[in-house]
């Protein structure tokens, strides 16, 4: 096990290199430039579009701008940004989050095109809907001698898709949380094919699969009104919880902020990185936060209702600017306001530190309260997480396989959530960040290439707009 793991922590850190960092980066920097920042003089249009202005409920698909939003954002709101980004404060350091900044705007860009593309060119699945991802832009608009690089993308998936980092996170979260208070020590262990595996983490991986099972089998309409539900609530109450401590140390924000700057350019002494790491470490963990150039949001945004599909590209570019840049940075103000990271910087014992670094700011913020507030935002986002991702692997296998086999996916899905439950935190990481890379290559690429299709959509559009054809 020990061999798999080093094998796949190699891959990640090679995977993701200059290579796949121009590739995504430097295709957002191309998006923003090619498209003149179009899509940022309209995000008052796209707010619009999402709170409903513009839905139209005969037109093709199966849900709506906002059901959509909330499907995309519930993959990526919660793990990715309150557990990403204490991972990436103890891999890079706190200059490690200007790098998820710069990536966040890129990512609006990238976002913008690639599920521009999501409708522009949909396809049909074996049972005749409508479906919209990656794989469609690829054999839908560049043709079908490009299904390799389809298929290429729908296989990384099936494994970027794997409920592995959600459950692991949430299954940590829960045994800081509910230990203490309910006597339990999450250490105690069995072994099984010579592995220590936690009996409390098994415990809690088996009750996420029941919880998970009931919903995902309804397929992306059930899962869609699920965290329309669940994920604004819970979004609204964790910026309620952050600003309340950042109201505590508003002399503090300032300082930290120059923290950020000026670790941005250096790196971090007590890690030994550089500036090219805190970089790359940057890039990834804002590539998980708001998966931008990486084609999971694609896969429900191609689904939504309507047939102009520049309105839907704008409704998607809203997702990095909240994930990111709002709730991410909220968070690394807790963590670096709190200084409970300063503690694990450099300390090669401690291992790899995601949400319980988190819990441990919220509980020295609020003492008492903290943990179990910050806990069921933790539950709730990871629960949303896992039903958002179960349906981009069921939508890949059913593209691969056909729709009634694609359903088989789920199976393998829940299987797993137990195994990420058990599994070591370092493992994830690496396996998810060496599929995403992988995932990138043909999504990036798909659209650069497709990109003036973009562009003259968005003109006609937005000259539509300008003459009222919309009102």
């Amino acid at each position: 096990m020990e061999l798999i793991e080093t094998a796949i922590g190699d891959f990640s850190n090679w995977i993701w290199g200059i290579p796949l960092l121009i590739l995504v980066m430097g295709g957002g920097l191309f998006f923003m430039v090619y498209s003149r920042f179009m899509p940022f003089l309209y995000f008052k249009h796209a707010i619009l579009v999402l709170a409903g202005k513009y839905h139209e409920e005969d037109k093709e698909g199966q849900i709506s701008h906002y059901e959509a939003l909330s499907t995309a954002l519930a993959a990526t709101v919660g793990m990715g940004n309150i557990s990403g980004v204490a991972v990436a404060i103890t891999m890079g350091g706190p200059g490690a989050i200007f790098w998820m900044w710069v990536s966040a705007f890129f990512g609006i860009a990238t976002k913008f095109y690639t599920c521009t593309l999501a409708v522009m060119f949909r396809g049909k699945d074996s049972e005749g809907e409508v479906r919209g991802g990656p794989m469609y832009v690829i054999t839908e608009g560049l043709g079908q001698k490009w299904k390799p690089l389809a298929v290429f993308f729908c296989v990384f998936a099936l494994i970027g898709a794997l409920p592995i980092f959600q459950a692991n996170q949430l299954t940590a979260a829960l045994n800081v949380v509910l230990g203490p208070s309910l006597g339990y020590d999450p250490t105690d262990s069995f072994q099984l094919f010579g592995v220590d595996i936690s009996y409390a983490s098994s415990i809690i991986g088996i009750i996420l699969t029941i919880l998970v099972s009931t919903v995902i089998f309804g397929g992306i309409k059930k899962i869609a009104k699920v965290a329309a539900r669940l994920v604004p609530s819970m979004v609204v109450l964790y910026f309620i919880l952050v600003v309340y401590i950042l109201l505590q140390n508003v002399g503090q924000i300032p300082g930290i902020f120059a923290e950020i700057l000026g670790e941005a350019f250096t790196g971090n002494a007590a890690l030994g990185g550089g500036l090219g790491a805190v970089i790359i470490i940057g890039a990834k963990r804002a590539a998980f936060s708001n998966e931008a150039g990486i084609g999971t949001a694609p896969l429900v945004h191609g689904d939504s209702k309507t047939d102009e599909p520049v309105r839907e590209g704008l409704v998607a570019m809203l997702g990095p600017a909240i994930d990111t840049l709002v709730v991410c940075t909220l968070t690394a103000l807790v963590i670096l306001g709190t200084g409970v990271h300063e503690t694990y910087l450099g300390a090669q014992d401690t291992g790899l530190l995601g949400v319980t670094l988190t819990l441990e700011a919220f509980n020295t913020a609020i003492p008492g309260a903290g943990g179990y507030l910050l806990g069921l935002c933790i539950l709730v986002f990871a629960v949303s997480s896992l039903l958002s991702y179960s349906y981009y692997g069921v939508k890949c296998m059913s593209f691969m396989f056909g729709v009634k086999k694609g359903n088989l996916y789920n199976y393998i899905y829940i299987g797993t959530i137990v195994a990420g439950a058990v599994t070591s935190l370092g493992f994830v990481v690496n396996l998810i960040d060496g599929s995403f890379a992988l995932m990138a290559i043909p999504t990036m690429v798909s659209a650069v290439l497709l990109a003036p299709k973009v562009v003259k959509a968005s003109k006609v559009y937005f000259a539509k707009l300008k003459s009222g054809a919309f009102n």
